[in-house]
């Protein structure tokens, strides 16, 4: 298994039966790095227009959630890792660029996400991915690769669930124009 770094992350490269072993493998809990915040929910409800009242107004959302919530479109925001700290390394990358594949390339072809509980201020997440299944090669418009679907398992601080998520990802070579 090479490695390639035009992210900045080292993105595993292999073969499809190296990808296959990976199956049913699950990461290590990440927990996220800042809890979830007013300001951030709020900035993100106002780049997208959403007057929903639970971004807004404190006492409705005290009242109906028990406190401001986030936009369920911000779930994967709080648990992505901080790319850089002062004199820091880069975090570990997602499970899909550790699932060894050939291709450059990368595209989100769907995702599914089931929400159980809102996702409060204060509330301090964290996530684990399990690889569910790597296809085989496809032909596409876009070009060769395999679809690579992962789960996602969020939960808050006290180990309630909130959300599971799953993903599938294209990792292709492009077709050359």
């Amino acid at each position: 298994m090479n490695e390639l770094g035009s992210t900045g992350y080292d993105v595993a490269v292999g073969t499809y039966e190296d990808a296959l072993a990976m199956i049913g493998y699950t990461t290590p809990v990440r927990f996220a790095e800042v809890p979830v915040n007013v300001g951030m929910a709020r900035y993100f409800a106002a780049m997208v227009h959403d007057a929903n009242a639970g971004f807004w107004d404190e006492e409705f959302a005290t009242q109906a959630w028990g406190g401001c919530i986030a936009p369920p479109a911000m779930l994967m925001t709080w648990v992505i890792p901080i790319e850089w700290k002062p004199g820091g390394a880069l975090p570990m990358p997602l499970l899909t660029a550790r699932v060894p594949l050939p291709g450059t390339t990368f595209v989100n072809a769907s995702n599914e996400t089931e929400f159980f509980r809102p996702i409060r201020v204060g509330d301090v997440l964290n996530v684990t991915e399990e690889l569910v299944d790597v296809s085989a090669k496809k032909r596409t418009a876009l070009g060769e690769g395999h679809f690579v679907t992962t789960a996602s398992t969020f939960r808050r601080q006290d180990g309630a669930l909130v959300a599971r998520m799953t993903n599938v990802l294209f990792r292709f070579d492009p077709v050359a124009a």
